[in-house]
């Protein structure tokens, strides 16, 4: 038997261990060369390692949820059960296999209906001629209604009574509540450790502080539909993050402290000139946040098309290390879910998130009339350490002013 050990590689700079998130075979398959074995992270990146080799799988190196030091042992393949595979596949199938393929079905013997039943013949029940044709109606046969009439007559009453008992017995009868005492106990693993841990984090060492404001973004839901008809055939259908987006990038340069890092170790603050916007996505394996980059040189539709891939890269598992790093400010939306208001944690080492809620119709105040307005809260967390509550509020006026006012997007 000749094995081959396969170890957990070298993902990149500064990179010692990975977590062990799926296996995609089991001892005893059998694997071709270049076959995924199995899934492990890194940060918040998901990397893919394939087989070098064809062959047998003998051993694995841990199971889900274990951290590995970069050259540890992986996976173990015997090399030689490739060649034997090959063989048993090119092997003409026995003749018992092929002929048990062509034999014909066994045929199946008619089920014989059942005989229909009669009723017994019993003498005509006495009713009027509009209680018969009541209960015709009903698909009632009058033999099974006792009558309480002179003479066994069955009068409306009788049926109505015999209807209240026939409904009462057809009703299904509910099953009384029972007592759970199921428990299960569900590893927190993969990406959703990581993010457990991020949020811990920030909520142990960042003083939070959150701003909720409301607009009126009526003028700018009929904007973005009108972009829509106009060009969606053509573009990236334009949603509200990309207007968002744009109305950040126009307030940051008034607001340099919202659009900065901050470590806390070395107590330095860095403000960048470029916007690279954290787009908090919900994926199946947990939240992960792709970075919209020099959102600040990108028009509407640049920011919308890149937008969508990279969610669909994070939805799908494909978003690489570089695409889930490096924001300098986060948007965080939960569309029609997103509630009145929020209070969404920062994604460290940054210092801003700017969270939206839904948009709902309801009637306000405008020019001393009663006017139904589309409306929309923003629920924004700053570190309350670099960032004072009256600049936070400030910033969020400009963007609310660049909202409120869509024109305002295309002159900054």
């Amino acid at each position: 038997m000749a094995t081959h050990a396969i170890k957990v590689p070298d993902l990149g700079e500064g990179i010692a261990e990975v977590e062990l998130v799926a296996w995609r075979v089991q001892p005893g398959d059998t694997v071709i060369e270049d076959q995924v074995l199995a899934d492990v992270m890194t940060d918040k990146a998901t990397v893919e390692i394939p087989s070098p080799v064809a062959g047998k799988v003998l051993a694995l190196g841990g199971e889900v949820g274990r951290q590995m030091a970069v050259g540890a042992e992986l996976i173990r393949i015997d090399v030689e059960a490739s060649g034997e595979t090959e063989a048993a596949r090119a092997a003409p199938a026995p003749a018992a296999a092929v002929a048990s393929s062509i034999a014909p079905a066994p045929t199946q013997m008619p089920t014989p209906a059942p005989a229909e039943r009669t009723r017994p013949s019993s003498a005509k029940p006495l009713a009027s001629p509009a209680l018969r044709h009541r209960a015709t109606l009903l698909g009632i046969d009058l033999q099974q209604v006792p009558g309480s009439g002179e003479q066994g007559r069955i009068l409306h009453e009788d049926l109505d009574t015999w209807l209240v008992r026939r409904n009462r017995s057809m009703a299904p009868t509910a099953a009384p509540p029972a007592e759970r005492n199921d428990e299960e106990a569900v590893p927190i693993t993969g990406v959703r450790r990581r993010i457990a841990q991020r949020m811990q984090d920030a909520m142990r060492r960042i003083p939070h502080f959150t701003y909720v404001e409301e607009i009126d973004v009526t003028e700018l839901e009929l904007l973005r539909a009108r972009m829509n008809e106009r060009w969606g055939a053509e573009r990236a259908h334009l949603t509200l993050l990309p207007l968002l987006v744009r109305a950040v990038v126009l307030a940051v340069p008034r607001f340099p402290q919202v659009n900065a890092r901050f470590d806390d170790e070395k107590g330095v603050l860095t403000r960048h000139g470029a916007v690279h916007v954290g787009i908090a996505t919900q994926t199946p394996a947990g939240l992960m946040v792709p970075v919209l980059r020099h959102a600040e040189a990108r028009d509407l539709w640049s920011s919308a098309t890149e937008i969508a891939r990279l969610a669909e890269a994070a939805r799908a598992g494909r978003a690489t290390r570089d695409e889930l790093s490096g924001s300098t400010i986060t948007i965080t939306s939960l569309g029609a879910l997103g509630g009145i208001a929020s209070t969404p944690i920062i994604n460290a080492p940054e210092v801003a998130i700017v969270g939206v809620n839904r948009i709902v119709q309801r009637p306000v105040m405008q020019g001393g009339a009663v006017v139904a307005r589309r409306m929309m809260n923003l629920s924004s967390s700053f570190d309350h350490r670099v960032v004072d509550g009256q600049l936070a509020a400030e910033f969020i006026q400009a963007v609310r002013a660049s909202l409120e006012c869509p024109a305002l997007l295309f002159v900054g």
